[in-house]
């Protein structure tokens, strides 16, 4: 699969080399609350800074209309200031015009600038050429270790690319290899797991995944409406009536579906005294389903006994409420257990999912988890992803 260069084929030294990261991290009250980003964008800049590059760092934060002083990267500039001391990092505290060229030319080899958030420039989310081209004269060479934000045609984030010679950084590459093992040339058998609340938000993803995987489980409330559409009543759950036929259709493409045989049921989320577990065959007309149920987690672990490879998007139930948090926890436990006796290849991604496996106490056990949201579900569709098209027209000479 790899068509694009790595840091692998850079020559660094003395050269200006435009790093477009993904820093768009919590921020309260000025001071940044989650670094697993910055964290995972580290051994790029160490490895570029090490080579003696002059890094100049692109990142965004939020969604500015235009410049808004709330939504500055200060506070990560500071964060980033203590995550790679001893290296310089210097702060530019505007994106784009003359204090940009001349902190640029004032910097060494081995140190590094970050600009200001890259999105205050209007161009920047019109991918527009102009600016593009802008930003190419700041720089010798372009790297993009932005898969989070590769789906999305940017100036910093594709445009540029036209310009300069551009390379992937380690964690784009890392995200590549890890997405192409798992669904480009898996290992077979292959198993998804796919939750979430509704069909109609994840139907591009099921689709895609049916003519994909040996194996589908499909889990959360959009589970409901696959259960209706087979007949069972599934008393007051939340399912779409609308996509019932639809549903029926995808279950009749042929590939194994499995779907909960039981789960763990309430009048609603906060009645903890209505809870039970019983069969969805059983469900009363008031009762809703909120988790899969222990036969259910039994059934889809025995099957993934004899797959190789998995791929995890979307929590099987309400993970964020005990005791609804089970089935999800003790899925993510026994994925962990096969990942690591070496039997199995896990990758794992999406917002919710990535948040279900730190509750669980595995995000480390994994093979990869992913932290790009919407670009590694625009992946999971098979859509072509902008800033990694722009990647792949570059070959080794």
């Amino acid at each position: 699969m790899q068509d694009f260069l790595t840091l692998d084929h850079l020559q660094a030294y003395g050269k200006r080399i435009l790093v477009r990261l993904d820093l768009n991290l919590p921020i309260h009250k000025g001071h940044v609350t989650d670094l697993t980003r910055l964290i995972r964008s580290l051994p790029t800049l160490k490895e570029l800074t090490a080579m003696g590059g002059k890094v100049i760092v692109m990142t965004h934060l939020g969604r500015p209309r235009g410049v808004d002083p709330s939504l500055t990267l200060a506070p990560i500039a500071d964060a980033l200031k203590q995550a790679m001391a001893p290296i310089p990092v210097f702060f530019s505290e505007a994106c784009q015009g003359p204090l940009v060229e001349e902190k640029i030319q004032s910097l060494h080899p081995g140190e590094i600038l970050l600009l200001e958030n890259i999105r205050f420039v209007e161009g920047e989310e019109k991918n527009d050429p102009a600016f593009a081209r802008q930003m190419a004269r700041w720089g010798d060479i372009y790297v993009s270790d932005a898969f989070s934000a590769s789906h999305r045609a940017h100036a910093s984030t594709e445009g540029i690319a036209h310009f300069l010679p551009s390379y992937a950084g380690r964690l784009m590459e890392k995200e590549l290899k890890a997405l192409d093992m798992a669904l480009a040339h898996p290992k077979r058998p292959l198993m998804a797991i796919v939750g979430g609340a509704k069909v109609s938000t994840k139907l591009p993803l099921l689709e895609h995944l049916i003519e994909k995987v040996d194996v589908l489980v499909v889990g959360g409330a959009m589970a409901n409406t696959f259960l209706a559409a087979l007949g069972y009543n599934i008393g007051a759950s939340l399912y779409e009536s609308d996509l019932l036929e639809t549903t029926k259709s995808l279950l009749d493409k042929g590939c194994e579906i499995l779907l909960p045989i039981d789960g763990v049921v309430a009048k609603a989320l906060e009645e903890l005294d209505s809870v039970r577990t019983c069969l969805v065959s059983d469900i009363q007309k008031d009762e809703k389903i909120f988790d899969i149920g222990p036969k259910t987690c039994d059934r889809i672990l025995e099957r993934l006994q004899s797959c190789h490879t998995l791929i995890w998007n979307g929590p099987v139930g309400v993970f964020e409420t005990a005791p609804f948090n089970k089935g999800t926890t003790d899925l993510a436990v026994g994925v962990g257990k096969l990942t690591r006796q070496g039997s199995l290849l896990s990758v794992a991604g999406g917002g919710d999912t990535v948040a279900a496996l730190v509750h669980a106490g595995v995000l480390n056990d994994f093979t990869y988890v992913s932290t790009a949201g919407g670009a590694f579900l625009e992946w999971l569709e098979g859509k072509p992803l902008p800033g990694v098209v722009a990647l792949q027209r570059t070959r080794v000479e």
